[in-house]
């Protein structure tokens, strides 16, 4: 053992990778992404690592190295979750033979996500076994235990660590390379028994699921990373039920002071039953502090009505404790001051420091989407328009001035949204941005939809080149795989052709009057026809020769900035100019300026 200080998820990855990690696969979504990416980078070439095309594609390819014997990880985001549902409930009644760890880091705040879901009842709905790490420390040790478990029941179980555990640092203890486990997996036995589900094998393997969930929830019991820790005074009758990163937060706030009995929860599916009712006996009142949900407090409710503990149960239901959002620190110990008649720590004194500027998310300075945007806004202006987004960067052409995005609701829902705008408002031009990352996860199906029923819509593919958001990861347009090979790109646009869409045109959006009149011209066509924006993401493009304001021709009208947000734009002493930090020289504004007054701007590619 050594010690190495790490973020969660490079500690998650390193634990899998000690553990005898065969396959990993997943897709970007963050706060998950760095587990694929370090298991690359610690990758001996033993293992096969890959960003699928989506969370569903990656489950099923674990799931079929797993039922050769491998052991697998899967990686995505708790929204990438829903997406990966229809196999991962199938698979809860087939189950697997090596061990397979399923990965979905949640996201309370939510910090980078459309929702707060979470995915303990996740764990539940699909009867699978969920492990919920308190540490970094406590990651890297429970994904060799998830593993073990994986193999033991021949299930496939969660692993749902949160923001805070995944993006956290800390100094822990890991394996030195040559206490690494090796798997060596079997192969694939052919049994179509067991590996094809048909209704009969599922109503079979239902009974064993619900045997196995209550065996493992005694052996839950008995786990050593479920724990309950006295109270410092006996005749306290005060109790603390909780998880996570909340458990850290807890054991902060009470340092130094007389704690009452505490049950931190590691598995909260199956539950730890027979924990809780020790736990339980003897005490008047828990309180749960537990991120997201009240899964905690429901279960602890329950135990108490089915052994008759007369013990009241607080938490997020009797609105003790928020019932979104973050937990801290903070929050934490307010809610156990409130509840323990603890008197507060007195703050230490100190200068009040300035207050921080306000700063919105925003489009990069020279990224391509704000062209886009712009040309077609243009290209529309004076018409009864519906911009409907996506998700991915493009997702901040909704902030003004460029006010480009009307709907996003989740990956790729922004190409049938359209669709159904139009069919009840058909004489709405209706629009559906997409980014090339999204186009081959999710936004396909969207558009053979849209040409076999017939839509009049215009599809924008924002083609970057990359997957910006979640750190410029390759997908199948990029020619490249995780793997490290070069491999033949998928075209967009043959596949648009291929799906049958006639009107396919290709232009730089930072050419501003072609792109302007490509819009006007392909949107004037009746039926399915796309536009495909491309130009390269901003952070992968080596800049050269920044714009510069001529002040004998600028006439402060500000157009530049009106039109077109971007933060390379400032002002200064009351005057319009260019922060040469951090203009690429895409040239855009220099094209909407009226006075020709912005000069220079050309970029290498």
């Amino acid at each position: 053992m050594h010690t190495e200080f790490l973020m969660g998820n490079a500690a998650i990855a390193m634990g899998a990778v000690a553990a005898g990690l065969n396959l990993i696969s997943g897709y970007p979504g963050t706060p998950s992404t760095e587990v694929l990416e370090t298991t690359a980078k610690k990758n001996t070439g033993n293992i096969y690592v890959e960003w699928s095309v989506n969370e569903k594609a990656a489950l099923e390819l674990a799931a079929g190295a797993a039922y050769s014997g491998a052991r697998t990880m899967v990686t995505m985001k708790q929204v990438g979750l829903n997406v990966a549902s229809d196999p991962l409930m199938s698979l809860a009644y087939v189950g697997v033979k090596g061990g397979m760890v399923i990965m979905v880091a949640d996201d309370p705040g939510p910090i980078s996500s459309q929702t707060e879901q979470d995915t303990r009842h996740f764990a539940a709905f699909s009867k699978l076994p969920c492990f919920d790490p308190s540490s970094v420390q406590e990651a890297y040790d429970m994904i060799g235990d998830a593993f073990e478990y994986s193999e033991k029941y021949h299930t496939p179980v969660l692993f749902r660590p949160t923001t805070r555990v995944c993006h956290g640092y800390a100094s822990i203890n890991v394996k030195d390379s040559e206490e690494y486990l090796v798997n060596t997996p079997e192969g694939f036995i052919k049994d179509s028994s067991k590996w094809v589900i048909f209704p009969r094998l599922s109503y079979n393997n239902h009974i064993k699921i619900e045997q196995r969930n209550e065996e493992l929830s005694d052996v839950f019991s008995q786990y050593d990373k479920n724990i309950i820790i006295p109270a410092t005074d006996n005749s306290c009758k005060k109790g603390i039920a909780t998880h996570g990163i909340s458990f850290s937060y807890v054991m902060e706030a009470l340092s130094g002071q007389n704690a009452p009995r505490i049950m931190k929860v590691a598995t909260p599916f199956p539950f730890p039953e027979k924990l809780a009712v020790e736990f339980l006996s003897g005490l008047d009142e828990v309180l749960c502090i537990e991120e997201l949900d009240p899964v905690i407090e429901k279960e602890l409710t329950y135990i108490c009505g089915k052994y008759g503990l007369s013990v009241k149960i607080k938490g997020k239901l009797t609105h003790d404790v928020k019932p979104a959002g973050e937990n801290s620190c903070k929050s934490v110990s307010e809610n156990l001051s409130e509840f323990l008649g603890l008197v507060p720590t007195k703050a230490v004194e100190r200068e009040t420091p300035p207050q921080l500027p306000v700063r919105p998310p925003v489009l990069c300075a020279g990224c391509p989407h704000r062209a886009s945007f712009f040309a077609v806004k243009e290209a529309m202006k004076g018409k009864k328009t519906a911009f409907c987004g996506d998700i991915g960067c493009y997702t901040l052409g909704n902030a003004m001035p460029l006010d480009m995005v009307d709907t996003c609701l989740c990956m790729g829902a922004g190409v049938n949204i359209t669709q159904g705008i139009g069919k009840i408002e058909p004489d709405t031009t209706c629009f559906a941005f997409v980014g090339d990352s999204t186009f081959f996860a999710s936004a396909i199906t969207g558009v053979v939809n849209a040409v076999y029923n017939q839509a009049d819509m215009t599809l924008v593919v924002l083609d970057n080149s990359t997957t910006a958001m979640t750190g410029h990861q390759p997908h199948p347009g990029t020619g490249r795989t995780m793997m490290g090979e070069i491999v033949e790109k998928v075209d967009i646009e043959a596949v648009l052709h291929g799906i049958g869409v006639k009107t396919v045109e290709t232009v730089n959006p930072l050419e501003l009057s072609k792109a302007v009149d490509c819009v006007k011209r392909v949107s004037s066509e009746k039926g399915v026809k796309a536009i495909i924006f491309r130009s390269p993401c901003a952070v992968l493009i080596k800049p050269s020769m920044p714009v510069s304001v001529d002040e004998n021709k600028c006439v402060q009208c500000k157009k530049c900035i009106n039109s077109l947000g971007c933060p390379g734009i400032v002002i200064k002493e009351g005057k319009v100019c260019i922060e040469q930090s951090l203009c690429t020289g895409c040239g855009l504004c220099k094209q909407v300026c009226p006075t020709k007054a912005i000069m220079g701007g050309e970029r290498d590619e």
